[in-house]
């Protein structure tokens, strides 16, 4: 995390990187978030992703969540507004186990253009320009170079977002 964090400065010396290369408790991570406008998810572990977005949640941080496997990517966008759903939403579908990176292989540059469009949806919710991709799920398939998108409904049992 050094050398990406070291990386990364030498291209904007006037960004401040705090690498944290341990596993938060839900307090630690809260008292994280609430420093921040936005969190950008890139992990690969389903606990860890619902672990952000509860802490998102409660902070109304928008979280922009990207995942990669096989050669499909994934991107969606959380601001947390009324009726709109959260991850929990969404990862309730496939469960806990789903399969990580390591386990089931990532081609590279998927990597890159699940990144980019991150970066993307990051800067539109920052500077408040265009439409977030929220309230849906954009999936990208490398194999065909195709996009699809599917809307995401909030379930009203949801433990994090529910009535």
């Amino acid at each position: 995390m050094e050398s990406a964090r070291d990386a990364l400065t030498r291209i904007n010396p006037h960004i401040a990187i705090t690498p944290v290369n341990a596993l938060l408790d839900d307090a630690e991570l809260a008292a994280l978030i609430a420093e921040h406008d936005l969190v950008l998810d890139c992990t690969d572990n389903v606990a860890v992703r619902n672990q952000l977005n509860a802490g998102c949640f409660a902070a109304k941080v928008p979280l922009v969540s990207g995942a990669a496997i096989r050669m499909e990517g994934q991107i969606t966008v959380f601001t947390y507004q009324d009726g709109e759903p959260c991850y929990r939403c969404l990862s309730r579908l496939f469960g806990e186990n789903a399969l990580t990176c390591v386990e089931a292989g990532v081609m590279a540059p998927l990597i890159g253009v699940i990144g980019s469009l991150q970066a993307m949806e990051a800067i539109k919710l920052l500077a408040g320009y265009g439409k977030p991709a929220s309230g849906k799920i954009v999936m990208y398939d490398a194999m065909t170079c195709q996009f699809r998108e599917m809307k995401l409904m909030r379930n009203p049992g949801c433990e994090v977002c529910g009535q």
